[in-house]
C-alpha cells in the first residue's frame, strides 16, 4: 500500500480511530493490532512476500533468545553468524542473485566461454533491504550486550513489521524503538498534531516537488543525446531535488504516522543540501542507514583506528557496500565509489568532522565562504546523482559527455524551468529558515489564530490535490 494511494488515505483514519478508541486500554491488544494492520498494509501489495517479513522476524527473534540463554562464546558466534547468513541470504537471493549470474555469464563470455545459466524470475520484495537491516541490528545488539533479548514475540514482530517504516525506513534501532512496544501508549493531542503537520509536509514534498520533477527528469534522461547541455544540467539538478523530496517526503510521512500512534522515530534527513562538505552531507543524508553502516560495519572493521591504509580501506568498503545496498546495478556501485573519492581528501587531512554544527548558526544568511562551500558540495552531489539515476554506466558517461559539449553555454530547451524552479525556490527558502527544526514547517503558524492556521492547512491540502497525478507514482526507495 503506497502512502500516496487512495487505499492508504482510507486505511489511516480507520486504523487510527480503532487504535485509540478500541484498543487503547490494553497494551497487548495495542501490539496485536499494530502487527495485524502492519501485515495488512504490507500484504496489500503482495501477500506472498509477507512470508519473508515473518521469516526474517522469526530467525532474528529465535537468534536473540538463543544468545540470551547461551554463555559459550563459540556457540554465540555461531548463532550470530547463522543469523547474518539467513538475513543477508534473503537479500542475496531476492535482490542480487540475477545480478551475480548475469555478470558471471558476461565475464566468461568476454574470454570466449559461453555459459547457459538461468536467472530467477521473481519480484523484488518491497522493503526487504530495510527490514533485514532492522532485524539484524537487533541480533547484533543482543550479541554485544547492548540490548536484552525480548521474549515478547508480538512486540518483536511488531517492531520489525511496524507499517510506517516497513517499506522504506527509517531503519530505527531496536535499542530505541523496541522498548516503545513494552509500554502502553496514551493519546497526546500535541503529538498527534505534530505528526499530522509532518505528514502534510511530506506529502507536499512528494507530490508537488518530487513527482513534478520526475516528469522532466524522465524525459531529459531518456532523450539526453538530442538535448542541449543546459537542459541536461537542469535535468541532473532536478533529479537531485526529486530524490531528496521523494525520500525525505516519505520519511516525513513515516515519522509523522509513527507519532500518530504514539511512537517516536529517528530523524532521517537534516537539510543535506545545506552541507559545507561531503562528510557533513553524509551525516545529514539518510541518517538511519549511514549510522547503521557506521555502527554495525565501519566500526567493527576498525573504523578510524589503525594505519591510514586501514582507514581508507574501511571507508571504501562502506561506500561501495552502501552503493550496492541501493540496487543490483553497477551504477549504484559507481555512485558509492565516487562518494568515497569525494570523502577521501577530508579523511586524509583530518577534516571530515570539521562541520558538525548547523550552517550559519544564529544568523539569517550564510557568508560568502559558506555559500561557496554549500554550492560546491551540492555540485559534487549532483554529479554523483547522474550515475545513481542512469540506467547503465554507459548512459551515465554519455549524459556527462553531452553536458561537456559545444552546447554547454546554450539556453535550456523544454526543461520545464518555469514550472519547477519556483517550487524548488519555495522549498529551499522554507528549509533554510527552518533548518534547525525537525522539519521545515515544524514551527510555522503555531501562534497564528486558529481560523488562519486551519485555512492554511486546507489550502495546502488543496494544493496537494491539484498537483496529485491520476496514476500512482511509487517512491524511488521502494525499489531498494
Amino acid at each position: 500500500m503506497l502512502f500516496t494511494s487512495t487505499e492508504f488515505l482510507i486505511f489511516l483514519p480507520i486504523v487510527f480511530l480503532l487504535y485509540w478508541f478500541v484498543f487503547q486500554k490494553n497494551l497487548k491488544l495495542q501490539n496485536y493490532f499494530i502487527l495485524a494492520i502492519s501485515y495488512l498494509f504490507y500484504g496489500w501489495w503482495d501477500w506472498r512476500c509477507l512470508f519473508l517479513v515473518i521469516f526474517c522476524s522469526g530467525i532474528n527473534y529465535l537468534a536473540g533468545l538463543k544468545l540470551a540463554s547461551d554463555k559459550n562464546i563459540k556457540s554465540r558466534k555461531l548463532v550470530l553468524s547463522l543469523s547474518c547468513v539467513f538475513s543477508i541470504g534473503l537479500l542475496g537471493v531476492f535482490k542480487y542473485f540475477n545480478f551475480f549470474v548475469d555478470n558471471f555469464i558476461s565475464a566468461f563470455a568476454s574470454i570466449g566461454i559461453h555459459l547457459q545459466a538461468r536467472t530467477l524470475n521473481i519480484v523484488l520484495p518491497v522493503g526487504i533491504s530495510f527490514y533485514t537491516l532492522k532485524a539484524l541490528g537487533y541480533t547484533i545488539d543482543v550479541y554485544k550486550g547492548k540490548l536484552e533479548a525480548t521474549k515478547d514475540m508480538i512486540a518483536f514482530f511488531s517492531f520489525v513489521g511496524f507499517f510506517p517504516q516497513l517499506l522504506a525506513g527509517p531503519i530505527d534501532r531496536a535499542t530505541t524503538l523496541l522498548p516503545q512496544f513494552y509500554v502502553k501508549r496514551t493519546f497526546e493531542y500535541h503529538n498527534a498534531v505534530e505528526g499530522m503537520r509532518q505528514i502534510l509536509w511530506g506529502f507536499l514534498k512528494k507530490i508537488m516537488i518530487a513527482d513534478k520533477c520526475a516528469i522532466y527528469v524522465n524525459e531529459i534522461f531518456a532523450n539526453h543525446e538530442t538535448l542541449p547541455a543546459g537542459t541536461l544540467v537542469l535535468g541532473a539538478i532536478y533529479f537531485a531535488f526529486q530524490i531528496y523530496a521523494d525520500f525525505s517526503g516519505y520519511s516525513d510521512i513515516a515519522i509523522g504516522t509513527s507519532r500518530l500512534f504514539g511512537f517516536t522515530s529517528m530523524q532521517n534527513f537534516n537539510v543535506p543540501y545545506f552541507s559545507r562538505d561531503i562528510a557533513e552531507f553524509w551525516r545529514r543524508w539518510h541518517i538511519s542507514l549511514t549510522t547503521w553502516f557506521r555502527d554495525y560495519l565501519y566500526i567493527p572493521l576498525g573504523g578510524n583506528r589503525g594505519t591510514k591504509f586501514h582507514v581508507v580501506r574501511n571507508t571504501f568498503i562502506i561506500f561501495l557496500i552502501c552503493g550496492f545496498w541501493h540496487g543490483a546495478n553497477w551504477t549504484f556501485i559507481m555512485w558509492g565509489l565516487i562518494n568515497a573519492l569525494y570523502f577521501l581528501p577530508l579523511l586524509l587531512l583530518g577534516k571530515n568532522r570539521k562541520n558538525t554544527d548547523t550552517v550559519a548558526h544564529g544568523r539569517i544568511l550564510p557568508n560568502i565562504k559558506e555559500l561557496f562551500q554549500m554550492g560546491t558540495t551540492f555540485a559534487l552531489a549532483v554529479f554523483a546523482w547522474i550515475f545513481f539515476r542512469a540506467d547503465s554506466i554507459g548512459q551515465a558517461f554519455s549524459y556527462i559527455g553531452h553536458i561537456f559539449s559545444k552546447s554547454l553555454l546554450s539556453a535550456p530547451k523544454g526543461s520545464g524551468a518555469a514550472h519547477i524552479l519556483p517550487l524548488l525556490l519555495i522549498m529551499i527558502l522554507l528549509e533554510w529558515f527552518q533548518r534547525e527544526e525537525l522539519f521545515a514547517t515544524a514551527k510555522i503558524g503555531y501562534t497564528w489564530p486558529k481560523p488562519v492556521r486551519w485555512s492554511c492547512y486546507a489550502f495546502i491540502i488543496f494544493l496537494i490535490g491539484m498537483y496529485m497525478q491520476t496514476t500512482e507514482t511509487p517512491f524511488i526507495y521502494f525499489q531498494f
